[in-house]
C-alpha cells in the first residue's frame, strides 16, 4: 500500500490518540508490527507551537519514516500555515483531523466537529492541500461516519476530499454524537470505501486479531487502524498481521519479552518527558499494560504512588520478574477495552 509516494510495509495502523501516541508509543508499535503510525494532533495555533506540550508532540527524533502528523483547527489559512510548519520540521504526510469528539475539541468546532460544515471541511482540506502539493507531502483525511445518527454524511465529505487531492481517508465507524460508546459500524465505511478511488482506512473497535478479519470483511477496507485495543498491549500489530497471513493464532508473548519491552519503553519515555512529568505520565502506560495481569490492580495501586523514575522501573522490573514464575506468557487477551484516551488535548485547538 502507498500513501502518495511512501511505500508502507503493511496494513496495520497506529491511530492518533491525544496523550498516548507520542513519539516512544509510536516507534514501540512499529517494532511490533504496525506499519504506519500517525502522530497526536499539533493545533493550528501559532501562539501555541512553541509550548512544551507541541514541542513534544512534534518530536520525531530517531523515529522510522513515514513521519505522519496529524494537524487540528477551524481556520483554513492556520490549517495551511500548520502543515507548512510541521512539513519544515520532518512531517513526510500530514493527517487532517476530523475525527477527534473531544468535546472541548468539537466546541471549538475543530474534529469532527467540522463535518457538520462541509463548507469550511472542504476549505481547510483545499487549503492544506494546496500548502503540501508544492512540497510533494502527500495529505491524508481522519472522520467520523457523521455528526449524528441522521446526518451522516462521510460519503459526501470524503469525496469532496478525494477531490480535493487527499491521498487517504480514515473512517472511525461511530458518529461525532456517540464518542465512543456503543458499538462502531462498518456499513458507513463499507460506503466510503465503495465511493472512492484513493486508500480507505477501517477504524473502530478493532480489538483482535478475529475481529480486524471480520472488519476487512464487512468495509472492504484497504487497512485497519488500531487505537485503544494497543494501548498496553502494543503487540497487537504482529498478532493480527499472523492471524491475516496463516489463519493461526500467534501464541502470546513471553513475559520476560514484555519486561523488556516496557522497560525499554519507560526509559524512551523519561528520555522524552524528563523525570517530573515523565514519571506521572508514564502511569497510565504501566496500568495498561498490568490491568489484566494477577495481582495487577494492587501493583497499580502502589506503583502509582512512587514519583522517582528508578523507584518506577524497578517496581515494575520487580512486579514482571515475579509474574515471570508463575507464567511463562501473558495472557491470550485483554479482559476489557481501556475507557477513551482522548479527552485530553482541549486548549490546543484555535
Amino acid at each position: 500500500m502507498h500513501i502518495g509516494s511512501f511505500e508502507l510495509p503493511n496494513t496495520l495502523f497506529v491511530a492518533p490518540m491525544a496523550g498516548v501516541t507520542d513519539r516512544p508509543f509510536r516507534s514501540l508499535c512499529k517494532a511490533l508490527g504496525a506499519g504506519y503510525a500517525v502522530s497526536e494532533m499539533v493545533t493550528s495555533r501559532k501562539d501555541l507551537w512553541n509550548t512544551l506540550k507541541t514541542s513534544r508532540r512534534a518530536n520525531h527524533e530517531g523515529e522510522a519514516g513515514p513521519i505522519a502528523v496529524q494537524i487540528a483547527g477551524t481556520d483554513a489559512a492556520m490549517m495551511a500555515e500548520a502543515a507548512a510548519y510541521n512539513v519544515d520540521r520532518g512531517a513526510q504526510i500530514i493527517d487532517i483531523n476530523m475525527g477527534c469528539p473531544a468535546k472541548k475539541v468539537c466546541n471549538k468546532w475543530a474534529g469532527s466537529a467540522l463535518m457538520q460544515d462541509e463548507a469550511l471541511a472542504l476549505e481547510i482540506v483545499e487549503a492544506v492541500v494546496a500548502a503540501c502539493t508544492p512540497r510533494s507531502v502527500p495529505v491524508t483525511l481522519k472522520m467520523r461516519t457523521g455528526w449524528c445518527q441522521a446526518e451522516k454524511n462521510a460519503v459526501t465529505l470524503a469525496r469532496a476530499a478525494e477531490s480535493a487531492g487527499v491521498q487517504m481517508v480514515t473512517v472511525h465507524g461511530r458518529t461525532r454524537e456517540q464518542g465512543y460508546k456503543g458499538a462502531a459500524e462498518y456499513e458507513t465505511i463499507a460506503a466510503v470505501k465503495a465511493a472512492l478511488r484513493i486508500p480507505v482506512v477501517a477504524n473502530g473497535d478493532i480489538d483482535s486479531p478475529e475481529k480486524a478479519l471480520a472488519v476487512l470483511r464487512a468495509t472492504g477496507a484497504d487497512a485497519l487502524m488500531i487505537g485503544r485495543a494497543a494501548q498496553g498491549r502494543p503487540w497487537i500489530f504482529r498478532e493480527i498481521s499472523h492471524f491475516l497471513a496463516t489463519g493461526e493464532q500467534l501464541v502470546p508473548p513471553l513475559v520476560v519479552e514484555v519486561r523488556r519491552l516496557l522497560l525499554e519503553h519507560l526509559e524512551d519515555h523519561y528520555a522524552l518527558y524528563g523525570e517530573y512529568t515523565g514519571v506521572r505520565s508514564a502511569r497510565k502506560h504501566i496500568g495498561w499494560y498490568v490491568r489484566a495481569l494477577p495481582g495487577g490492580d494492587a501493583f497499580r495501586a502502589r506503583m502509582n504512588l512512587l514519583d522517582d523514575s528508578r523507584a518506577q522501573v524497578q517496581a515494575v522490573a520487580d512486579f514482571l520478574d515475579e509474574l515471570g514464575t508463575r507464567m511463562d506468557r501473558m495472557p491470550a487477551a485483554v479482559a476489557e477495552a481501556p475507557e477513551d484516551r482522548d479527552e485530553e488535548p482541549m486548549e490546543l485547538v484555535a
